[in-house]
Order: C-alpha cells, then structure tokens, then sequence
C-alpha cells in the first residue's frame, strides 16, 4: 500500500511521542509508532508517558527511550519532564492527546515540527502548542483516529501490528504462569476506571459458574488492586460455586502473559479489552456507557460485543457522549449467549491454550498482531 502525499513534511529520526493517556490509549499508539519504525527503521523514538501504562511498553522492541511524566506530581512534575527535554533534541513531536497538559509538554520538546490534532479536534486551547495539525477529519474509532498521524507524515500504514508480546524473554514467566491450570483459561476483567462502565460482580460470580460447568474452562479475574477491584474481587469468589483464581495486581506485562495464554477474555470496556484485541484473542466485550463505534474493538470479535450503549433498534451516531446506568441492562444469559457463540464460532479456529499446549510449542505461543 503506497503512501498518501504528506500533509507535513519533518524528518522521523528523532521523534517524540507525547501520550500520556490511559493504557487503552497507549495500545491504540502502537500500530502509529510501529509503522513508523517500519517505514524508517533508523528512528529513535522517545516516549513521554505516565508511570502506569509505561510499564506495559517498557522493552517494547520499537521504544528506545520513556520520559516519565506523574501528572499526581503537580507543577513538580512539569519541571522535571521540563528538565528532562531541555537536555534532548528531536525532529518531530507527535502530540497524540487533545488535552492542555499534554499541550505544554509538547512546547516542552525542542523540535521543528509538532505536530497534533487539527483545531476542531483538539481541546483546552491543545493546539496552540503545535505548528502543525493532521488534516480536518470526521469523527471514528479512537485508533483510526490515531492512523490518521502516520498519513499526514506520508508513513504507509501497512498492516497494522503493536508487538505487544510476550516478548521472547518473557516466554519462560508466561509458561510459569500457565503451568497450575489444568484448564484453558478466561481471564474477566473485573473492573474499569469508571463505575459507570463496571459490571455487576455478583453477576460475574454467575457466569464464573457457566464457564466453568458448561464449558469446561477456568476463570481467571484480572486487574489492579484498586479499591473496587478489590471488592468485585471478595463478591464474586464468596458467591461463586466453582474454583475461580484471582490474578488480580498480576501487572500489565503479567496480563498481556495471561491473555495472550488465554482461550477467551471477557471485559468491559478498558484498556485489557483492547490489548486482547491487539494480541488477536477472542474477547466478549461489554459495553454501555461508552459509545462502541468509537472505543469498541477494532476490527474483530464484534459478534462477541454486548452493546447496552444503544436502545433496541436504535442506529446512533458516533460520537463522545456518555450513557451512565446502562451497564446493568446486560444480562447473564446475554453474556453466556456471546460465550456460546464464541464456543461454536471460535473455539477449535483459536485454539484451547493451556500449559500443556505452550510446553508443546516450546513456549513460544503466537502473540498475534495480524487477524486471523
């Protein structure tokens, strides 16, 4: 796929990437960072992020160096990423957030051309800090939102791929991990950043039944340990009347090990959603208070999607408006509805990975970026 004719013209080999957002952001930026990196493999890439989801990407084969930037810290951590970037020069700065903080770091970085969204898009005065914008553009999914960067530098998109692991050092732990279960696993992500966008846990607790009664998988609950997670955590392994395990503050590379070993994930919409869309593994998405046509999963697994964001027969518009108090609209059996199709549809095609099946591949599990 050749090219489109760049919009901005700026040399790539040194490029600052400012995006501080959450973890489900920083995925949707690697298939940008990665086509760069393909199309000018001599680039060296540095990364301004936030101590959390730096820790998903820290060895990432495409990142050579993270800037981290603790947005807690207050005007202190504006002087140290200050002082940081005082020292480096750059040749491009690609903004990929719309927000006033991520506006003044980008000031921060001395390059010749920083590039960010267009007018329109960016937010709190955000593009006054850039000389440069992407093209004008209708609202779409978040990460077609980002492919839109790589076609104003004139950067083939190819085909998409985030080589988000396990990275073959990693392979070892992975197998570790997978090697107590003498079931395939599910991984449920139990809750979100939001509320709002959080599922009941009693109602996990039923499902956590089903899936291991009726179709002979084990649940795996993953996450942090933040207070609400820690509490859908305590409900549902006090009503569930099967064995669930909880991996909960197994740590984002320990998650990608997880779901990438998994035979299917359910989730919420948050960022492990989009990491097992990235990892090419079958995921039931619940969604609601989110509008799915723009932060759903990309590409694949839409026949999985519970979508309680739209009335029955409602054709809505993309867009950024919120729906709270919709998340309990989705049922159990709705939810085992998708983990039946997904059992008919997808189960023999992706496979049943177990420990056994990644000692029989030497450890060397696929971690797919292409669908399949």
């Amino acid at each position: 796929m050749s090219a489109p004719a760049p919009a901005v013209r700026a040399r790539l080999d040194r490029t600052c990437i400012v995006m501080m957002s959450a973890v489900g952001d920083v995925v949707h930026v690697l298939p940008v960072l990665t086509a760069l990196k393909r199309h000018h493999p001599a680039a060296r890439v540095t990364w301004v992020l936030q101590p959390g989801p730096a820790s998903l990407v820290r060895g990432h084969p495409d990142v050579d160096e993270i800037l981290l930037f603790d947005r807690a810290g207050g005007m202190t951590s504006f002087r140290a990423i200050r002082e940081q970037l005082a020292t480096r020069r750059f040749d491009l700065c690609i903004n990929l957030q719309v927000y006033f903080k991520a506006g003044v770091i980008t000031r921060f970085v001395k390059a010749p051309v920083r590039l960010g969204f267009d007018r329109a898009r960016a937010r709190d005065l955000n593009w006054l800090f850039t000389n440069a914008q992407v093209p004008p553009h209708p609202m779409q999914h978040v990460q077609d939102q980002y492919l839109e960067f790589l076609d104003a530098l004139g950067i083939p998109r190819g085909e998409p791929t985030w080589h988000l692991g396990p990275w073959p050092h990693e392979r070892a732990e992975q197998a570790a991990r997978l090697r107590g279960f003498d079931r395939p696993i599910v991984p449920i992500v139990v809750a979100t950043s939001k509320a709002e966008k959080d599922w009941l846990p009693e109602r996990w607790a039923e499902v956590c039944d089903a899936l291991h009664g009726d179709f002979g998988v084990q649940p795996v609950l993953v996450g942090g340990r933040s207070a609400r997670e820690l509490a859908a955590e305590r409900t549902i392994l006090a009503r569930a009347k099967v064995p669930v395990v909880s991996a909960l503050g197994s740590g984002l590379r320990g998650l990608v090990q997880l779901i990438d070993g998994a035979t299917l994930v359910l989730s919420p919409d948050t960022g492990p959603l989009h990491i097992t869309v990235a990892l090419d593994r079958p995921v039931v998405s619940l969604i609601a208070y989110s509008n799915p046509k723009r932060v759903g999963p990309w590409r694949r697994f839409h026949d999985l999607m519970l979508d309680a964001y739209g009335d029955p027969g409602e054709d809505y518009p993309i867009g950024m408006e919120n729906r709270p108090g919709r998340m309990p609209r989705i049922t159990v059996a709705e939810v085992l509805g998708k983990v039946e199709h997904w059992s008919r549809a997808y189960r023999a095609r992706y496979g049943d990975r177990s420990a056994g099946a990644m000692a029989a591949l030497g450890g060397a599990g696929a971690g797919a970026d292409a669908p399949r």
